[in-house]
């Protein structure tokens, strides 16, 4: 029968790690983490894909728009429920909403239309106002987005 290596360690000072200076800290395996990806463990970070140097862009707070956008299919499912309300209007047989009121800054055009609206809003895309009006309804905005 053969002996265990674990147990014919037992009694020794370093259990077969050579000498009592190796296995202490991050020394003994030539850094901790990424060190030395571009010296001594260069062809271990080759091997496992570890990146050197700053890589992408982080766009600073300041500088960043955010727009608050509705779908059109969106404000289809929500219009009787702001009709209710008192938010947006029924006459004639169209809705007249005024989504700037209500904190929207854009409209876009994903979803369907099936009613008659009358949309007040500062920026609708293309799509959005092609919907809209085919159902026989129009966008009231300042400018118009691809």
């Amino acid at each position: 029968m053969t002996k265990q290596k674990s147990h014919s360690y037992r009694g020794s000072r370093t259990c077969g790690g050579g000498t009592h200076k190796n296995r202490r800290g991050g020394g003994s395996r030539g850094g901790r983490g990424h060190a030395g990806a571009c010296k001594h463990n260069t062809f271990r970070a080759m091997q496992q894909g570890w990146m050197f140097g700053k890589h992408g862009f982080h766009q600073p707070p300041a500088c960043r728009t955010y727009v608050n956008s509705l779908n059109v299919g969106e404000l289809d499912e929500m219009a009787p429920y702001l009709v209710e309300a008192g938010v947006a209007s029924e006459k004639d047989g169209s809705i007249s909403i005024n989504l700037t009121e209500l904190g929207f800054d854009k409209l876009l055009g994903n979803g369907r239309v099936s009613k008659k609206y009358v949309i007040s809003i500062s920026t609708a895309s293309a799509s959005a106002k092609a919907k809209v009006e085919e159902q026989g309804g129009q966008i009231i905005s300042e400018t118009e987005t691809a």
